[in-house]
């Protein structure tokens, strides 16, 4: 079992920026893939960047691109979005979740573990 815990949500100004975290635990991660999704209201759960626990690899959906980063500090079991240049339409409760597999899928259904949300309002 692999448990998420997300933080680092909050409400910010249009331009501004949130960092959010994912802390990983229950066991090891090398085989993982990680990625970060978020649901609006009255909307799907959509794919938002992802990250394969080694190597370099990131993805991103286009409309975050150029704006948000994934990273990660494997020795603290933490996966990072850091989100610049925020609008209104990011507003969104954003989840981490992780896949055990290297693939990395933006399909939401091929993920394993979920953490409980973070909830992220951008004001105009």
């Amino acid at each position: 079992q692999v448990q998420l815990v997300e933080s680092g949500g909050g409400l910010v100004q249009a331009g501004g920026s949130l960092r959010l975290s994912c802390v990983a635990s229950g066991r090891t991660l090398g085989g993982f893939a990680m990625g970060w999704f978020r649901q609006a209201p009255g909307k799907e759960r959509e794919f938002v960047s992802a990250i394969r626990w080694i190597g370099d690899s990131t993805y991103y959906a286009d409309d975050v691109k150029g704006r948000f980063t994934i990273s990660r500090d494997n020795a603290k079991n933490t996966v990072y979005l850091q989100m610049n240049s925020l609008k209104p339409e990011d507003t969104a409760v954003y989840y981490c979740a992780a896949r055990n597999g290297v693939v990395v899928f933006t399909d939401r259904s091929k993920y394993d573990y979920w953490g409980q949300g973070t909830q992220v309002t951008v004001s105009s």
